[in-house]
């Protein structure tokens, strides 16, 4: 194949990759083709591209998952060749060899190295051959509890989804079924093994590239070490642990990744991924056969576009004699929309509001700065069928700290207005002093606590700010659009009157009352209950306060979401709050029976563990769910009795529909509660 053989890539995936691919396409002057299901119909990474095909369907399986929809696509747009991405089909041999023998190029590496390395339980079997230190896989049928702790984890994929940790025996039957069942949701394969669990390891992978005339270059590691669900949310170039132990540790990696490629015949972008522990012993993982979602750290610190590399590999291009040094170092968070003190919850709907600062983006940063990849624009939806993710920020600096403080700065000062997401729990990491020290590993979180990383930002006292300046700012507003006379506002009398007020409740804490009480006079406006606080300026959407002599400007935006409720978003520079608005009078109908047990995120209901008339106890599991791709426990708030059950398998929920009815033991005795068939679980 010559050097000018690709012309026009369409890219099998969607969201932040599929934009990710089509900027470095646009930049080598190919032409770019998307695929798109019906709730991406108008997603950003359809208008990204030149052209674009639709899948018709909802689900991963009936649209990105299906290889020969995706290759007549392809083939009806007149690409000649197709970039995976991550995730759905790229690491699916059976796809990359269709692609080929549809005579279409595969950006990507042979369908063979996908294969040896699809299977988790092979790949290890091939490096140990290779002299690449590997942890042995154990047999679920002979595990003794002196074996445990042990790491479920799935076959044909990764991304935290069908593993789980087993530290009792009587657990792991459950847990087998439940990661099996997770990962054949996942990637179609429900197969399953077991391996010894390094409480306190360190996620460590090397970039790996090699080309079809024999070059293979390990370019810089990273490491991954902060996750949660096994799922990585902060990712740095280099690797602190690395930096930290030096010797040779860094090149002993090296030489076990290009073993690992070489082992296989790989061509193409890679990754090697090991776990260490804090001595610089280390072992084998797997080989990831894609693009990473964090490879821009990898850019960042190199210089190189590895989408480019991809493309030129895939034409038959050599790579160089050595790969660039690395310099500087490199932060990328992940920004999901989920609830990380609610079990990490993921949330849907509507970004009203995406402005996340940046100097560079879909690019490599010339200089220290800022870079953003993302799917989500402002007024986009995050559905239920896909990752939750809203965007890749990545920093770049001279050294850690700097890049650390980039990183979080940029964080705090985004607009992220619509459903929920793990900002500020990625802004108090990044500050946290434990991992300014480099002392972090895979269980971190767990460590230091959700209870301190997962609290919000924003105070009692800083919420309370944020009521003032919406009900200002919303009170200004409606005085501007009812004026009755030029230069008389409505309402304007010659005496004062009444304070006028406003109640919101903090979703942090819905069980409380924000009430504002206020009044435009003419000295200005008047807030009754917070002395301390004036008002220096108000417009209807931005506020300028004072407090103790130090003037603040708070920004509001008010939307109504999915529930019908106004909800306030109100931003500083120090913090972001969301506020919902208090009605005046509450609907009948909107107040659920005592005891109800509501959906927490949108998702299926894929199994139901208890009938009407069973008794619980706190925490027991009721129900599962299926959001996202990941299995959901929803477990009884307190002990009592069924009810209600309000689902069955298979029902799709939103947000707040009710589950079942959880009503206490006194009632069932007395013989209030009316007894109903069980309802048949899977």
């Amino acid at each position: 194949m010559d050097s000018s053989a690709i012309t026009s890539v369409l890219v099998a995936n969607r969201g932040e990759i599929a934009r990710r691919v089509f900027a470095t396409c646009t930049r080598m002057g190919l032409s770019t083709v998307a695929v798109f299901s019906d709730p991406d119909a108008h997603a950003p990474h359809v208008t990204a591209a030149d052209r674009a095909v639709r899948l018709p369907g909802e689900t991963s399986a009936q649209t990105y998952l299906d290889g020969s929809a995706i290759i007549a696509a392809a083939i009806a747009a007149g690409a000649d060749a197709i970039h995976p991405g991550y995730g759905f089909l790229s690491e699916n041999s059976a796809f990359a060899q269709a692609v080929i023998d549809a005579g279409l190029a595969w950006i990507g590496p042979p369908p063979e190295s996908i294969a040896a390395m699809g299977s988790k339980v092979n790949a290890k079997e091939i490096m140990a051959g290779s002299d690449v230190p590997v942890l042995g896989d154990l047999d679920p049928d002979t595990l003794e509890p002196s074996d445990l702790p042990v790491l479920i984890k799935a076959s044909a994929g990764g991304g935290g989804r069908g593993m789980r940790i087993v530290r009792e025996i009587g657990a792991l039957t459950g847990e087998l079924t439940a990661a099996a069942r997770e990962a054949g949701s996942a990637f179609g394969d429900d197969t399953v093994f077991c391996e010894p669990y390094v409480e306190r390891g360190h996620h460590i992978e090397v970039q790996i590239l090699a080309d079809t005339h024999g070059g293979v270059w390990a370019v810089g590691e990273r490491e991954c070490s902060i996750q949660r669900r096994h799922q990585k949310i902060i990712e740095e170039a280099p690797a602190p642990l690395v930096e930290r132990l030096g010797g040779d540790l860094r090149e002993r990696l090296y030489d076990a990744a290009r073993a690992a490629a070489t082992a296989i015949g790989y061509v193409g972008a890679g990754t090697v991924e090991f776990l260490a522990d804090g001595t610089g012993r280390f072992y084998f993982l797997e080989t990831n056969t894609r693009l990473q979602v964090e490879h821009p750290v990898t850019e960042a610190t190199t210089g190189l576009d590895l989408v480019e590399l991809q493309i030129r590999i895939a034409d038959g291009e050599r790579l160089g004699e050595t790969p660039p040094p690395t310099t500087g170092h490199a932060i990328e968070a992940r920004l999901y929309a989920e609830d990380p003190a609610n079990g990490w919850a993921p949330q849907s709907g509507t970004v009203f509001d995406l402005d996340l600062p940046a100097d560079v983006r879909f690019g490599p940063l010339p200089r220290a700065g800022v870079r953003v990849d993302s799917g989500i624009e402002s007024g986009s939806e995050i559905s239920v069928f896909y990752d939750p993710m809203v965007a890749k920020v990545i920093s770049w600096a001279p050294d850690r700290r700097r890049a650390s403080a980039m990183l979080a700065g940029a964080l705090g000062r985004a607009r992220v207005h619509g459903p929920g997401t793990n900002r500020d729990l990625l802004v108090t990491i990044l500050r946290h002093p434990q991992f300014l020290g480099g002392d972090t590993d895979t269980g971190f979180i767990d460590q230091v606590g959700l209870d301190v990383l997962a609290r919000p930002r924003a105070d009692a006292a800083a919420v309370r700010l944020a009521a003032v300046a919406a009900t200002v700012a919303a009170a200004q507003a409606n005085r501007e659009q009812a004026s009755v006379q030029p230069r008389v506002p409505a309402g304007w009398r010659n005496l004062f009157s009444q304070y006028a007020s406003k109640r919101f409740v903090d979703p942090a804490d819905p069980d409380t009352d924000i009430e504002v009480r206020y009044r435009f006079a003419r000295s200005g406006v008047e807030l009754p209950d917070d002395p301390t606080v004036t008002v220096v300026d108000v417009q209807p959407t931005a506020v300028t306060l004072e407090i103790d002599g130090v003037r603040t400007r708070f920004t509001s935006d008010r939307h109504t979401d999915s529930q019908r409720r106004t909800v306030w978003f109100v931003d500083s520079d120090t913090s972001s709050v969301t506020l919902v608005a208090r009605p005046r009078f509450v609907d009948p109908s909107a107040v659920g029976a005592p005891g109800s047990l509501l959906a927490p995120m949108p998702g299926s209901v894929i199994r139901i563990a208890v009938a009407v008339g069973d008794e619980v106890t706190q925490g027991q599991p009721l129900l599962w769910l299926e959001a996202m791709k990941m299995e959901h426990t929803v477990a009884a708030p307190s002990d009592g009795v069924v009810t209600e059950l309000a689902v069955t398998a298979g029902q799709q929920l939103a947000v707040g529909d009710v589950l079942a009815v959880i009503g206490d033991r006194a009632h069932e005795a007395s013989g209030s509660i009316e007894q109903s068939d069980p309802k048949e679980t899977p």
